[in-house]
């Protein structure tokens, strides 16, 4: 079979479409004792997620930092793709599709392009909203698409509901995520289901994969998150992680409803977070046999992630 080149593009500063300063305002939901602020202008970000109690509100993600950079966000959404894609672009058809590096100390491009976005509000009451985005190649990507983010409030949950549908005109690999920092300090404990992990480089692409999980790295039972750099893919989750903040008296519940079996984890040594992604393929599926998790949307075709984020008393 012949491989077809799709038409090359003239690198550039991937940063010059976010060079005009923009005020990023946030779009502030309440129910009960919780509070969320959204970030419409800035990737359709989690700006705070936040418990009341006695008269106290606390954070229940890292707050965002103020500035325009997503990584100082509470959450924000992976779409059309989740981490990093080697090669310059990927392969799908016979045809190559290129994809230029998106954030400049960054290798590889990353965590597809709606983060990078501004979003518009469809809809919005005080307990719920509706972002969506339409995509059309941006920065010279391939996919053409519409995304939506419904967040929602419930008495006991914020509910994170992320689809994409392919709006261009020929087949695709889409897949989806979500990037939520989470606090931690000595106390906390995370609980959450792992068989194995894909082993790394520097990169941080995965080299190989192993049932045999690194010492400190298996949190099958409540363990503590302090430790060196973790920046892998797991295999074998379950779709539940439960994170155990004792001196708060809480517990975040974050449960993936469509869960096919991978998370990633991020735990940056010395800081105080860490985040656990739940997402629908590992990092560089683009490139790995029968590309795992990715789903070929043909054109109107859609895909959906669904994360809900509960709140419960220790």
């Amino acid at each position: 079979m012949s491989i077809l080149s799709a038409p090359q593009r003239t690198p550039r500063d991937p940063l010059d479409a976010r060079k005009t300063p923009v005020t990023h305002t946030p779009l502030t939901l309440q129910h009960g004792r919780q509070r969320l602020q959204l970030l419409p202008t800035l990737g359709a970000a989690v700006a705070t997620w936040e418990y009341q109690s006695q008269d106290r509100w606390t954070p229940l993600m890292r707050p965002w930092a103020g500035a325009s950079d997503l990584y100082t966000t509470a959450c924000f959404a992976l779409v059309p793709w989740s981490n990093r894609i080697t090669e310059g672009g990927f392969m799908h058809r016979g045809q190559h599709y290129p994809v230029l590096q998106n954030r400049a100390d960054e290798t590889y491009p990353i965590h597809g392009d709606g983060w990078l976005q501004q979003w518009q509000v469809a809809a919005q009451e005080a307990d719920r909203i509706e972002l969506v985005l339409n995509s059309d190649q941006y920065d010279g990507n391939p996919y053409t698409y519409r995304a939506t983010q419904r967040f929602t409030l419930h008495d006991d949950a914020l509910e994170i509901d992320l689809s994409v549908t392919n709006t261009g005109t020929e087949e695709l690999p889409f897949g989806l995520g979500l990037h939520p920092y989470f606090l931690h300090n000595a106390a906390t404990r995370l609980q959450t289901r792992a068989d194995g992990v894909w082993l790394c480089g520097a990169d941080p692409i995965p080299t190989g994969y192993t049932q045999q999980l690194p010492p400190g790295w298996d949190f099958n039972q409540p363990a503590a998150l302090a430790g060196d750099l973790i920046d892998n893919c797991f295999s074998g989750w379950d779709g539940v992680a439960c994170i155990d903040y004792p001196d708060h008296g809480l517990r975040i519940e974050m449960r993936m409803d469509n869960c096919n079996g991978y998370s990633l984890m991020y735990r940056p040594p010395a800081l105080d977070y860490f985040c656990l992604e739940p997402i629908t393929h590992p990092i560089d599926a683009f490139h790995m046999p029968d590309q795992p998790g990715l789903v070929n949307l043909a054109p109107a075709a859609s895909m959906r992630l669904v994360t809900r984020f509960k709140i419960s008393k220790l």
